[in-house]
């Protein structure tokens, strides 16, 4: 693989045909200045406008960096979050700087913080395993985070056993996984929406929206998702087999395992309450030497992806056999890479605007997107769901069998789902046309009473 790619930057070099312009780190964010973003409070299903605009709003590079701009929020609907969490996702205002050739690092390698550790496409912050809270062996309990006392050093003080959020805090994620702390929302696993799980494992879904970054799409390479504070990139949860690009499309896996134990040195006993899995130091390192698919200690692997077909090193956000995230979750516990707080306060060099050439897909992208269509037949809700990321709006029209409109929605970039209410409408056959620029796909649907 490092063959590979040297190759490949020599061949750059001498033919002159790398530009910053064609990086992924520079064209694959989403990019908007007009859609504004919608949550829920508890109990209410009708999405409330939150008058912030979603995704990234502006890309810029120099020869060495790439400079994204964003408020932090997605386009997908946010919350509720039912865990008592008074916040709401609110605009960051933010600026990261990832470096364009990111770097090995040759020493100690750099453990992943709390707080921002990487940035999804969308512009919504990846966080680590970790909730700030651990376990004082002093006081045999819980410490750091809300309704706890602090742990002693601080919340970056080191702690024998450091909780892990994703079992911790399930009743506080939404339906897109994610929760915001003191108003920045984030996710710390793979972008996806509960509902979509080959088992699901949290209700949340089942009165909101089942929406998400991406859909998880076992016979495609996962679309890349955003990049980790070292520079490198963070794929979704399938990609090739072989680390050459070859072996065919499969479910990439974490090293970690659960170790077999019943208790724990200077914790809480193995039980109900502290399970297995509570803890991320309840997990080890299991190295799989002759098996590409699954990942290093920090989450990722050097390989061929879509996007770098010459070969990178990239992070994956691994589930298990039934896409449920699966520990370390995306980055981590410690970064590959030569690691950098990318977040900025301002930018300090002269850069080039990145500007999209075009809007909408072309022919051959719009043919690969994988659209659902269903229940089918009907009775009260049409839902339309794309697989991968929608990296431009789609209009998806209702269309009776005399040719009338009867009903029109958007899926726009970085949302996955749409849906029509349909209890109004006459039972019988319908069309639901889903387009882009002068591309379009149609499907039957039936409506029945």
């Amino acid at each position: 693989m490092k063959k590979i790619s040297l190759l490949f930057v020599i061949i750059a070099f001498t033919f002159g045909s790398y530009s910053q312009s064609t990086d992924p780190a520079v064209t694959s964010w989403l990019q908007n200045n007009s859609i504004t973003g919608t949550y829920y409070n508890s109990g209410n299903s009708t999405a409330i406008a939150n008058n912030i605009l979603v995704n990234c709003q502006q890309v810029e590079y120099s020869n060495d960096y790439v400079y994204v701009s964003t408020e932090g929020v997605p386009s997908y609907p946010t919350g509720p979050f039912l865990d008592g969490n008074p916040s709401q996702a609110q605009a960051q205002g933010a600026i990261y700087k990832f470096p364009l050739n990111p770097q090995p690092n040759s020493g100690s390698s750099t453990a992943t913080t709390m707080g921002t550790i990487g940035v999804f496409i969308n512009g919504a912050s990846l966080y680590d395993y970790r909730d700030g809270v651990a376990w004082n062996p002093s006081t045999n309990s819980l410490c750091g985070g809300p309704g706890n006392p602090p742990c002693p050093g601080g919340p970056t003080a080191s702690m024998d056993w450091n909780r892990d959020a994703i079992p911790a805090e399930m009743d506080g994620f939404d339906c897109s996984k994610g929760h915001p702390a003191m108003g920045q929302y984030h996710h710390h696993q793979n972008p996806s929406a509960f509902k979509l799980d080959l088992n699901v494992i949290s209700s949340i879904c089942n009165l909101y929206d089942a929406d998400g970054l991406y859909a998880i799409d076992e016979n495609e390479h996962s679309p890349l998702l955003g990049y980790a504070y070292d520079g490198y990139p963070i794929y979704g949860a399938y990609g090739y087999k072989n680390e050459d690009g070859t072996g065919g499309i499969t479910r990439i896996k974490s090293s970690y395992e659960l170790q077999n134990i019943s208790s724990r040195n200077n914790g809480p006993a193995v039980n109900a309450t502290y399970f297995l899995g509570y803890f991320r130091e309840d997990y080890e390192y299991i190295a799989h030497p002759n098996d590409e698919d699954y990942l290093d200690e920090h989450n990722g692997r050097n390989c061929v992806t879509p996007e770098y077909p010459n070969g990178t090193y990239a992070y994956f956000c691994t589930v298990d056999t039934d896409w449920n995230s699966a520990y370390p979750y995306a980055v981590g516990p410690t970064f590959y890479g030569v690691y950098s707080n990318a977040s900025v306060n301002n930018i300090t060099e002269a850069t080039t605007v990145f500007n999209p050439s075009s809007t909408g897909y072309n022919e051959k992208d719009f043919n690969r997107l994988n659209i659902s269509v269903f229940p089918n037949p009907s009775t009260d809700l049409i839902a339309v769901q794309v697989s991968g990321v929608v990296k431009s709006h789609l209009d998806i029209s209702l269309i009776d069998m005399l040719g009338k409109q009867v009903a029109t929605t958007t899926i726009n970039a970085g949302q996955t789902i749409a849906y029509f209410d349909i209890q109004t409408l006459y039972q019988g056959a319908y069309i639901v046309k889903v387009s882009s620029n002068s591309y379009s796909t149609i499907e039957k649907i039936i409506i029945k009473r």
